[in-house]
């Protein structure tokens, strides 16, 4: 009976998020001499009656194309918050956002559950995230999991010190500590962590459930809800290996950077899909070459993963991927500064 209760909650839940309106932005982080941010669009039906307020409402107008732009150049280190209402066919709607300068750094270099390997800081930790803010990479991998209890916390496997996560309560969870003494960092903690910052992006990796489809559609719908009420949105580029998973998130928000992990559909169909990049294992790419260009000419990004040896990351560096995902960020930035 518990198992159909579930289930019947579940299902609800996905009914509710495909009802409910959200407005969203095609773009969070701006450019110092472009004064337009982003498109605004609303999850179904047309918009009207557009209005910007809150303290910070005056730098900003809408265009009749439905842009958000500055009234005049900004500053290049602000972040700035505004509230956008509007009017569709089910009534009013507002969101608010968080605009930042696009300060991230380009390098391409992402560290494999943070910067971990040559420092204390375990791994998936808010220190092994603080560890690769300091080595400016591009962007900090991170995984998450959903509680027995539906909360978001933050760890590579599924099981953390004979601990099943997704059988655990919260209760149970925040006992656990880390070996670096750091306690167990929900998803939370650690958007909030990366959020002090505006260098490294955060690289969330949704994971699959060890307990079925339902299990990880929920955790994808709870992610990416924490991620909008955080207004985290522009540091956020969520991967994963169940493409359901990932096909959730464009429609939760079809403006999300989504990258698939498996590596078993072509760029095609990615494109076809509307995900925003392929990240496959480095095994993957080096049997189909073909893929890198493929996918760059389709306007899909490329990630290869795990990629720990200096060689293979210059041979990859040779066909130009867009990113590396690494255990050693270290190194692959100093075989990038010898290019």
């Amino acid at each position: 009976m518990k198992k159909f209760v579930v289930l019947a909650s579940f299902l609800s839940m996905l009914a509710g998020a495909t009802q409910a309106q959200q407005l969203f932005l095609s773009n969070y982080a701006y450019e110092v001499n472009n004064p337009v941010i982003g498109k605004i669009s609303a999850t179904t039906g047309a918009l009207s009656h557009l209005k910007i307020s809150g303290p910070q409402a005056g730098l900003f107008k809408v265009t009749k194309d439905q842009e958000l732009l500055f009234k005049k150049k900004p500053n290049s280190q602000a972040s700035y918050e505004v509230r956008i209402e509007a009017q569709t066919a089910q009534g009013k709607i507002s969101q608010d956002f968080l605009i930042i300068p696009n300060t991230f750094h380009q390098n391409g270099v992402i560290a494999h559950r943070g910067a971990w390997k040559h420092t204390e800081a375990a791994q998936n930790s808010l220190a092994s995230l603080q560890g690769a803010i300091k080595l400016n990479c591009y962007g900090s991998e991170f995984d998450v999991h959903l509680s027995a209890d539906s909360a978001l916390f933050v760890n590579h496997d599924p099981h953390i010190q004979g601990v099943a996560i997704e059988k655990a309560t919260t209760e149970q969870l925040k006992e656990i500590k880390l070996s670096n003494g750091e306690k167990l960092p929900t998803l939370e903690e650690y958007l909030s962590e990366g959020m002090k910052q505006k260098g490294t992006r955060l690289i969330l990796e949704i994971k699959t459930s060890t307990m079925g489809k339902e299990r990880s559609l929920a955790l994808t719908e709870r992610v990416v809800k924490k991620v909008r009420e955080m207004k985290a949105q522009a540091w956020i580029e969520y991967i994963a290996f169940d493409y359901d998973v990932c096909k959730r998130v464009r429609f939760l928000d079809p403006f999300a950077k989504v990258a698939y992990l498996m590596g078993d559909r072509t760029p095609e169909q990615l494109a076809s899909d509307k995900l925003s990049g392929l990240d496959y294992h480095y095994k993957i790419m080096q049997s189909k070459e073909d893929y890198i260009a493929e996918a760059q000419k389709l306007g899909l990004t490329v990630n290869v993963w795990t990629v720990n040896d200096p060689a293979l990351m210059q041979w990859l560096l040779d066909r130009k991927v867009d990113f590396i995902t690494t255990d050693e960020p270290e190194q692959l930035l100093e075989v990038k500064s010898k290019k």
